[in-house]
């Protein structure tokens, strides 16, 4: 698999002089295109700065993002807007729906600013909340649907549109644990199906078990790397990733 996302020395600095906080210090990542990667850290370890380096939201204060060779952080106005709209799907904790729009139509919605031909945009809807298992609930207004009814409905408009690269930022920290297995449970299917793409930041072990690989970061560096091995199952990885978080004691005791 070639390198969908390239991250080299990425520095974000807030503030100034005495005051500066080196919230990334010099962090290299890649993502080959497929991977189901998790980054995990305790609070100000740097994990939602990249994220949000990597999305375009925050710019870094030096370092190079490429996405399929395209250097981010060079992307002005008009054209850092289509990038977004075309190439990135956005998973945030809080849902971030339309209330006055049904499910079918935030999906939709999606397709429809990147331009997609009204003949096809049904059927895609469809597909992809097949895919994610809320079929049931495409006439449903946000208010109708259970909250993680509601973050699968979100996951459906960030792929939909077939992205580059979906980010995921804490996508079950607002789900109770039978929400957040199905949304996981689903989120592995278009992973494994469909070839998606996927960065996530979590805290939490159990979250990070289902990816592929777990990148640790601590004050603002990457601290450890963990791979899932092949036939390693759920269980065994989450052993390991616990392992780590021990290794980082008192740091991550909001990850367990």
């Amino acid at each position: 698999m070639s390198d969908l996302l390239q991250v080299t020395d990425l520095v974000k600095i807030y503030g100034r002089r005495d005051a500066a906080t080196r919230a990334l210090d010099g962090v290299s990542l890649s993502l080959a295109a497929g991977e189901y990667v998790g980054i995990m850290g305790a609070s100000g370890s740097g994990k939602t700065t990249l994220l949000n380096c990597i999305s375009t939201i925050d710019r870094p204060t030096s370092g190079s993002i490429q996405v399929d060779g395209q250097e981010l952080t060079k992307l002005r106005g008009k054209e850092l807007t289509r990038f977004r709209r075309e190439r990135l799907g956005f998973i945030f904790q809080d849902c971030n729906l339309l209330d006055t729009l049904t499910a079918f139509e935030n999906i939709a919605l999606a397709l429809s600013i990147v331009g997609t031909p009204a003949g096809q945009i049904k059927s895609r809807v469809e597909e992809m909340a097949a895919l994610l298992g809320i079929t049931e609930c495409l006439q449903k207004y946000p208010y109708q649907m259970s909250g993680g009814q509601q973050q699968r409905c979100a996951a459906a408009r960030a792929m939909v549109t077939h992205p580059a690269l979906v980010l995921a930022d804490e996508p079950t920290g607002a789900l109770d644990s039978k929400s957040a297995r199905m949304l996981l449970e689903r989120l592995e299917v278009l992973n494994r199906e469909r070839g998606a793409t996927i960065l996530m930041v979590t805290h939490d072990a159990f979250t990070a078990s289902c990816c592929r690989r777990v990148v640790f970061l601590r004050d603002g560096q990457i601290f450890k790397e963990l791979r899932r091995g092949e036939g390693e199952d759920r269980r065994a990885f989450f052993q390991t990733i616990i392992r780590v978080v021990t290794q980082l004691g008192g740091e991550m005791e909001d990850v367990l």
